[in-house]
């Protein structure tokens, strides 16, 4: 069943040329949002709630978003915002994909953390990367992006980077080791996933959902308050 709706909202997701946007707003779209796509910094400025996409490599994905960082460091004060697999690593502190050991680079720093490449081994075990396929999630601790999510439910990963496990994951998953599957700000209003819940059934639908209701709950709130 979906989230109760409170008000209409407008969804915008950000178009700085990485991603499949059209699959993305049909996942939104049967999540009963309304949907934009945007290039337009005032535009996102303005937007009610935002998604933040992403696929590829980290610094490029950088690179290519940086004409809307100011915008999004202003937004991610009270604005509800949704980072989707590379877009969501870049909303930690630094990662280190595509630099010399030792060096980082710099993502937006909305949610505190580093990305770091997934291990090939931890301990005796072995393990694949990318991650690539369905796995598991293991709920951490409650947020409005994870209500209706039980653990051991299946969403499906790309990744060959990711954060580890800290107070800012809402959820987890065990590739060889622990990984953020899902995590925000302190404030929660700036939250994002790993994988891909546009391509992850049911329970990515969910998640969908969830962040629609939070964004319609938090402009009800913010329209209460004039």
């Amino acid at each position: 069943m979906s989230p109760l709706r409170t008000a209409d909202v407008k969804v915008t997701i950000i178009d700085y040329g990485v991603g499949n946007l059209r699959s993305l707003q049909r996942g939104l779209e049967r999540a009963d949002a309304t949907v934009e796509i945007s290039d337009d910094p005032q535009q996102i400025a303005d937007a009610e709630a935002l998604v933040l996409p992403g696929v590829g490599a980290f610094g490029e994905c950088v690179r290519n978003s940086r004409p809307f960082h100011d915008v999004l460091v202003e937004a991610a004060e009270e604005t509800p915002i949704l980072g989707i697999c590379v877009g969501f690593q870049l909303m930690f502190t630094e990662s280190t994909e595509g630099v010399p050991d030792g060096e980082t680079i710099d993502g937006l720093d909305l949610i505190s953390g580093r990305v770091e490449r997934i291990p090939h081994t931890e301990g005796e075990l072995e393990v694949k990367v990318p991650h690539m396929g369905w796995n598991q999630l293991t709920v951490e601790r409650d947020h409005p992006i994870v209500e209706g999510i039980e653990d051991e439910e299946y969403v499906y990963f790309v990744h060959s980077y990711g954060s580890a496990v800290d107070t800012h994951t809402v959820a987890s998953c065990d590739y060889g080791f622990d990984f953020a599957a899902i995590a925000t700000n302190e404030a929660g209003n700036v939250m994002g996933t790993q994988f891909h819940p546009e391509k992850s059934g049911a329970t990515g639908l969910r998640i969908l959902e969830n962040f629609v209701a939070y964004a319609e709950a938090s402009h009800h709130d913010h329209a209460a308050t004039y």
